[in-house]
């Protein structure tokens, strides 16, 4: 499956050209906008029947406090697949 992601500013839709496919994005380490490393990708919730991405699912690194996110029970965190603005090295989300 291919992804496409964008962020929005000053309410403007901002898509980005370049697309991953899910696959590449599994094993990534997910960090915050201000540095903090939250665990690695694991996997993502998506709708089967529009094939949106709704939840990124991350293996908490040892340093996260896993009750301060929401977890499935797997223990892995659920965070919301648009919080997520950058993918290079790493992967960066905006959690508030």
């Amino acid at each position: 499956m291919l992804i496409t992601y964008g962020k929005s500013i000053n309410g403007i839709l901002e898509v980005y050209v370049m697309k991953k496919f899910i696959t590449e994005l599994r094993g990534k380490t997910v960090m915050t906008k201000d540095g903090k490393i939250l665990g690695m990708i694991e996997n993502f919730v998506v709708d089967t029947t529009t094939g949106q991405i709704h939840h990124v699912l991350v293996v908490a690194a040892e340093e996260i406090e896993p009750r301060l996110y929401p977890t499935d029970s797997q223990g892995r965190l659920v965070l919301p697949f648009t919080s997520m603005k950058a993918v290079r090295d790493v992967v960066v989300m905006d959690i508030g």
